[in-house]
């Protein structure tokens, strides 16, 4: 069984920093795209940042600039550095990794979320 545990979110004023880490635990034979998604209330989840095994990024418009994914394939775990933080990035942030577990084929796993909250 894959579990993605995620860390890393809290409080910080705005233009402040924080750094989200996700780790994928369990029996993982192929470790595929890894990504930060985000979601507000009563909005659909949305892409912020991911990485392809090839190392291959893409952001979104907003967090261009500011934001950057990393990963440590040999610890099977996703970053996000969170730079010049607004308090428009205030939402929940979900770890997704695509990965080959026990069984032959790829699979989408997800991870609990983690607050995060810029504010004065």
């Amino acid at each position: 069984q894959v579990q993605l545990v995620e860390s890393g979110g809290g409080l910080v004023t705005p233009g402040g920093s924080l750094r989200l880490s996700c780790a994928a635990s369990g029996t993982i034979t192929g470790l595929g795209s890894m990504a930060w998604y985000r979601q507000a209330p009563g909005k659909q989840r949305e892409l912020v940042a991911s990485m392809t095994s090839a190392a291959t990024t893409t952001y979104a418009d907003a967090v261009k600039g500011r934001f950057t994914i990393s990963r440590d394939n040999a610890k099977t775990t996703v970053y996000l550095q969170m730079n010049s933080l607004l308090p428009a990035d205030t939402v929940v942030y979900y770890c997704y990794a695509h990965i080959r577990g026990g069984a032959p084929t790829y699979n989408d796993y997800w991870g609990q979320g983690t607050q995060v909250t810029v504010s004065s």
